[in-house]
């Protein structure tokens, strides 16, 4: 089991940096897989994306400069591992569209929600079960 070291505070800072398109492609398999090789990523992606090894490993070092990813040493070659969680760059993106598209109004973005997209009686129950739950 390789040992992981601590992401440093200033590296957790950077994360803040959105993520393209295709990072979060990348991210997604990475949360996924959990720690991983750029071969192993390589293969997740297939057969819908048809990249070149040295692509994948580009934009993984890329996401490490950002502060998303981390490596570590493993014989000729690295596993990569997130440097931040999901759920924390849900929180992060959700953030950043809150305050830069809905005037830092998030009435806003629920009623945009709701406007926008048909929600099934069990959506919206759940919905307001988590209203429920917020005011306790």
């Amino acid at each position: 089991m390789p040992y992981w070291p601590m992401v440093k505070k200033s590296q957790r800072k950077l994360a803040v940096r959105p993520l393209t398109p295709t990072e979060l492609e990348m991210m997604n398999v990475i949360w996924r897989l959990g720690p991983c090789s750029v071969h192993q990523i390589l293969e997740a992606l297939r057969p819908e994306r048809e990249l070149a090894y040295t692509s994948v490993s580009t934009i993984v070092r890329i996401l490490e400069q950002k502060g998303y990813v981390r490596s570590i040493k493993q014989g000729r070659g690295h596993l990569y591992a997130a440097a931040v969680t999901k759920a924390t760059y849900q929180a992060q993106s959700l953030e950043r569209l809150v305050s830069q598209v809905f005037d830092d109004t998030p009435l806003l973005v629920v009623q945009q929600l709701l406007d926008s997209r048909e929600l099934s009686e069990q959506e919206l129950q759940q919905i307001r079960e988590l209203l429920r739950n917020k005011r306790r």
